[in-house]
């Protein structure tokens, strides 16, 4: 029997064939042209539909990633610009009745918006294609390629390439995914880190609606600090010491330079990853723009307002999720962020004025009390950095989420500690909790994965997982069999201010209200702060 072979709309693939966790075989079509490359003339502008091609196009291998640095081997850099491709991961392929159409999990991936892929070597769906499922992971475009932003309408780059490209790849699976046995009327997003925001951020763009029909966000929301940018013209002249920070001016300045001078950029345009400074390249809202917004709004404003799309919603979190940013540490400030630094930008606050330093003050006495070298309590440090990268952010979401909306939310905290949590071990952080990033590797198998034996609690904390998360895909319900063995419990959604989550450890345990006094210490400080005072952030009082 020769490899697999499927027609699209852009013309016929030939794919190749895997082996799941359990030793079943799986189809796999790599590669696949999204959109139109965005090469020349349609560098930082938004992605174009697919080109048709002649002959049989070779699905049995991945394309390029989009041109970034590696997160765990910082000396390795690759990738191009040609790279708006996904891969199809699906059980068989269907005659063309097409009957009996199964679930597709759309996978985002994390990184800042400036690292990753949805590469085999990070995402492999050896554990998710155990179940009856049909799994899409895709690129988008990274840093300045997929996040520059120009004010003036006439240049054609009004910022959320990177989001535009996982619009278009929604499009795509819309018009394609039944070729693979996949159901176009029952898409799952989900995303962990940068990918959770881009889940949420989905929901609230006008952009991406009746494209997918539930919603998984992972450690990650649209009102974390570190999701938004800035404008990039004027920071960029400044930050490069250019003659001129016309946005005319500069645009030409980077659309002469090959993808490596404007990585090399990129790198110069001081990226802190500190709350109380927005981010070079990031989501921005689209203001003057000549073409439809993806994001037309602050997402904050958009919560408030009820404006997002009502789908079945799951979003959660792991114990420490600041322990990540042990890889972000800025080599000029080895001790970590200052105390101001980790104030979000959107409460209104100023660094250095009275008003911030005494808040500053607030913060060091709740999590460190009268420690004078508080820096050196790295457990706390982690807690704080969770709380204000992190948490309350998706606390704000869920608060939004199941007032407003008719589907249900469910909510989750992740504290199971394997040989699967890579990240943490990656790290070298020994405080106790379950790192950001951990939750991956009991989803999908990547290049640091340990070999899953037999009846270990990793194999069962994996059935777990995937159980889980293809549930909800099928069914907008992670536990619909009260009298399932393997999840032996029943996620409730949340329903009332006593939020119900699902602590997903050695066993699942259903319990109430995560964190409380931190998450109150700061709902206290959102409701008193500046930014509150304004109308358009009127919500923080109702939360």
């Amino acid at each position: 029997m020769g490899p697999p072979e499927v027609t699209i709309e852009q013309g016929k693939l030939r794919g190749s064939t895997g082996t799941n966790l359990r030793g079943e075989t799986f189809l796999k079509f790599q590669g696949i042209p999204y959109a139109k490359p965005p090469l020349g003339e349609l560098r930082f502008k938004s992605p174009q539909p697919p080109e048709k091609w002649t002959g049989v196009f070779d699905a049995s291998k991945e394309g390029d990633v989009c041109y970034c640095r590696d997160l765990f081997r910082p000396e390795i850099i690759s990738g191009s610009e040609n790279c708006l491709v996904l891969n199809v991961y699906t059980k068989t392929i269907p005659d063309e009745k097409k009957k009996n159409l199964r679930p597709v999990l759309f996978w985002i991936h994390g990184g800042g918006f400036v690292f990753g892929s949805g590469t085999e070597e990070l995402y492999a769906p050896d554990y998710l294609i155990t179940e009856d499922v049909v799994v899409v992971t895709i690129n988008y475009r990274l840093g300045i390629l997929g996040f520059l932003r120009m004010e003036d309408p006439s240049l054609g780059v009004p910022g959320n390439a990177g989001m535009k490209d996982m619009v278009m790849a929604l499009k795509w699976v819309q018009k394609n995914i039944d070729k693979f046995g996949g159901d176009p009327n029952n898409v799952t997003i989900f995303g962990e880190s940068a990918g959770g925001a881009s889940i949420h951020l989905l929901l609230l763009s006008p952009m991406s609606k009746g494209l997918f029909h539930k919603a998984i966000a992972q450690s990650g929301c649209a009102v974390n600090p570190w999701a938004q940018g800035t404008p990039g013209a004027k920071r960029i002249a400044k930050d490069l010491n250019l003659e001129s920070s016309d946005e005319k001016s500069v645009l030409k300045f980077l659309m002469d330079k090959s993808v490596e001078e404007l990585y090399e950029i990129q790198n110069q345009t001081k990226d802190n990853m500190v709350a109380s400074e927005i981010r070079p390249f990031g989501v921005v809202v689209e203001k003057n723009s000549k073409e439809p917004a993806f994001l037309p709004e602050e997402p904050m404003k958009l919560l408030a307002e009820k404006k997002f799309q009502q789908v079945p919603f799951m979003i959660g979190f792991t114990t420490n999720e600041g322990i990540a940013f042990e890889v972000f540490k800025n080599p000029e400030k080895p001790e970590g962020p200052a105390l101001e630094d980790l104030i979000p930008w959107y409460l209104g606050y100023k660094v250095g004025t009275d008003e911030s330093k005494a808040l500053a003050a607030k913060i060091k006495k709740f999590y460190f009390g009268d420690e004078e070298q508080w820096q050196k309590n790295i457990a706390k440090k982690y807690d704080l950095l969770s709380d204000v990268m992190f948490l309350y952010g998706i606390y704000v979401t869920v608060m939004n989420q199941f007032h407003a909306s008719k589907a249900p939310t469910y909510m989750y905290q992740v504290s199971i500690e394997t040989q699967l949590n890579f990240f943490k071990k990656f790290t070298e952080v020994t405080v106790p909790g379950v790192s950001h990033c951990d939750d991956v590797g009991y989803l999908f198998k990547h290049f640091l994965s340990i070999k899953i034996e037999p009846g270990s609690i990793e194999e069962k904390s994996v059935t777990r997982f995937v159980k889980l998360w293809t549930n909800f895909a099928k069914y907008g319900n992670p536990t619909p069999d009260k009298n399932d063995s393997v999840l032996d419990v029943v996620w409730k959604p949340v329903t009332r201010k006593e939020l119900d989550y699902l602590d997903i450890g050695e066993k699942l345990t259903m319990k109430t209200n995560p964190f409380s006094e931190r998450i109150n210490f700061w709902k206290e400080i959102y409701v008193n702060s500046p930014a509150a005072k304004k109308s358009e952030c009127a919500y923080l009082k109702s939360v």
